[in-house]
């Protein structure tokens, strides 16, 4: 395991994220390209040929005709899309068709709200801007040529979809968070495991459906994925900052306004800046706390933090010239615009805990969770554990990073990502012995220096046997107890 040990990567955490896209293809929903002409992203990429697309009208030639016929509406296209269509209307094939950005399929007379198509990433299409961004950062941290030019994250900044109250159609409201709010681990983490979203265009409703709960998106078990996500909080001391999409209270629809915002804002801010202990001491978040309404007792410190008119004023006037304008009081304070409704979303959000909780107790799969989120399980689900309660020191300094480290299943986990390393590093050593071993690839084993590869591995293979191999990873997630690589 490498360490950033050059001075030019120092940060305040002891471990830091590295990420990786892997994905060649990103899955959009182009909500916005029902607009001709206002998506123009959409309307390049599905005028191409190749592009995979779901939900949308089939139309013919004829019909291409038709649509350059409606001069005025059809010169709102973008010149691709425009250029498309009018390639079918001219090409005289009546048995070709062809699909318009702006027109989803029409589903029971009416269009889907649920258009879809596979955009392949720029950056693997032309690489230009991504190589002119890592030579910046290469230039700016005055990195050597040839030198690696390491680019870890700085900051993890979820989104979560909110919704107002629709009674007619059994919506309850979820839309009680502020722009932006920070939470301490325990209480994000009862977000994260019970994964609970608003109501989605994409879907037939609003409960606990997010991304954990995909199984096409996440192969990895729901315990060993929170697991891996806490240790990975922890160890790198990263802030649980999270923003509102969806609706702000029942008066703002935001749509992804404030997520995408985010970035850009955090990306104008040092890091003492971004820091959520730096936030509180100086008034620019305030605690939720729990409070009576009509004599029942609403969890409202689940919340975490909010965002206060010092902070809109500090950090968001770098970005807007009137900031109080766009970010006013009842959008801070989402209950200013229903109490009623905020006492429910809060309700709505605390039972949610408590029933995703008991299901992984009622499973056994408890026993799976490390033992700081077992303990936040049976918290959740009854309240308290072992006579710890959400409150209680003893339970939330084992979400520090100083508990962990020094703990017996974090080093367990260190153990068994050794294991695994072993075994793989057998599995390498035999599969290079065994190509070597057969004569018909005497030539391809010269030519590869298959040999050195086999003596490297064997030498690696003694390293990870070591405790100093134990020390190398210290700082990282090691590997679940689940595996069973």
């Amino acid at each position: 395991m490498a360490k950033l040990d050059d001075k030019k990567y120092a940060m305040s955490t002891k471990s830091v994220k590295f990420v990786e896209n892997c994905e060649a293809r990103l899955f959009q929903r182009p909500d916005d390209a029902v607009i001709i002409g206002y998506d123009k992203q959409a309307e390049a990429d599905m005028s191409d040929d190749n592009v995979f697309i779901s939900n949308f009208q089939p139309f013919t030639q004829k019909d291409a005709v038709d649509f350059v016929e409606r001069s005025i509406e059809f010169e709102k296209y973008t010149k691709p899309m425009h250029d498309m269509i009018k390639s079918v209307a001219d090409s005289g094939d009546e048995e070709q068709l062809f699909v318009a950005s702006s027109h989803p399929l029409i589903v029971n007379g009416a269009p889907t709200k649920n258009p879809r198509y596979l955009e392949t990433r720029k950056d693997l299409i032309d690489g230009k801007n991504k190589y002119l961004a890592l030579t910046g950062a290469r230039l700016f941290n005055k990195i050597e040529d040839g030198k690696p030019l390491y680019t870890p994250v700085d900051a993890v900044l979820p989104g979560r979809r909110n919704n107002p109250a629709e009674p007619e159609a059994g919506i309850r409201p979820l839309a009680v968070y502020g722009p932006i709010h920070y939470q301490d681990l325990p209480e994000l983490f009862m977000d994260f495991a019970s994964s609970l979203t608003g109501k989605s265009p994409s879907t037939t409703g609003a409960g606990s459906e997010g991304a954990l709960t995909k199984g096409p998106f996440n192969a990895l078990s729901a315990t060993t994925d929170l697991n891996n996500a806490l240790l990975s909080f922890i160890l790198t001391g990263y802030d649980g900052f999270t923003s509102a999409a969806g609706w702000i209270g029942r008066n703002h629809k935001v749509d992804h306004d404030v997520s995408l915002l985010m970035p850009e804002l955090w990306s104008l801010l040092t890091e003492e800046e971004r820091s959520a202990e730096y936030m509180i001491k100086r008034g620019f978040l305030e605690k939720i706390e729990d409070f009576d309404y009509e004599g029942e007792n609403i969890m409202g410190s689940r919340l975490g933090y909010r965002i206060t008119f010092d902070f809109v004023n500090e950090y968001l006037g770098k970005m807007f010239e009137v900031p109080n304008s766009v970010f006013t009081e009842d959008m801070l304070k989402p209950e200013l615009q229903s109490m009623e409704e905020f006492v429910d979303g809060i309700k709505n959000i605390s039972e949610a805990h408590e029933k995703v909780a008991k299901a992984y107790i009622a499973d056994g799969s408890v026993e799976g969770f490390v033992p700081p989120l077992k303990a936040l399980m049976y918290i959740m689900a009854e309240g308290s554990y072992k006579g710890l309660t959400i409150d209680s020191e003893e339970f939330r300094a084992m979400f520090t990073r100083e508990a962990v480290v020094e703990s017996a299943w974090y080093k367990k986990r260190l153990k068994n990502k050794q294991k695994v390393k072993t075994d793989s590093c057998k599995a390498n050593i035999k599969y290079l012995s065994d190509f070597i071993a057969k004569e018909h690839n005497a030539y391809e084993a010269d030519k590869l220096k298959v040999a050195d590869k086999l003596e490297a591995m064997k030498e690696k293979l003694e390293f990870v046997k070591t405790d100093e191999y134990i020390d190398s990873i210290n700082g990282t997630i090691g590997t679940d107890p689940l595996y069973r690589g």
